[in-house]
């Protein structure tokens, strides 16, 4: 799992330059497919991690009406809340060289 704490992926919008984002593949496109596969893949691993750790503070009880939010599920939540989204860690990963692609057809 990625450490995203640790990420220099923007939070915010930003511009790439097209040539960097396509040189590794030589093509936009199959740059930009590689990327949306990966992203989809950070979000299922932040997905995971989030209810794993949403589970070690859950208060379960019988009453369907009583709902406790505690401070703890709060605080992971707002942590989650601040990451980048999962298509910018793809993108800084590509530009970083850390995303592992070959084409299948050679």
């Amino acid at each position: 799992m990625m450490d995203l704490k640790k990420t220099s992926a923007p939070v915010n919008t930003v511009t790439y330059n097209k040539t960097s984002i396509e040189q590794p593949t030589g093509n936009i496109y199959e740059a930009i497919t590689i990327m949306a596969k990966r992203a989809n893949q950070i979000n299922s691993e932040i997905k995971k991690e989030l209810t794993e750790k949403l589970e070690e503070f859950a208060t379960y009880n019988d009453s369907l009406e009583e709902v406790f939010e505690n401070k703890e599920q709060i605080e992971v939540s707002k942590f989650y809340e601040k990451l980048p989204k999962p298509h910018a860690l793809a993108v800084q990963e590509w530009l970083d060289g850390k995303i592992y692609h070959r084409d299948t057809t050679k």
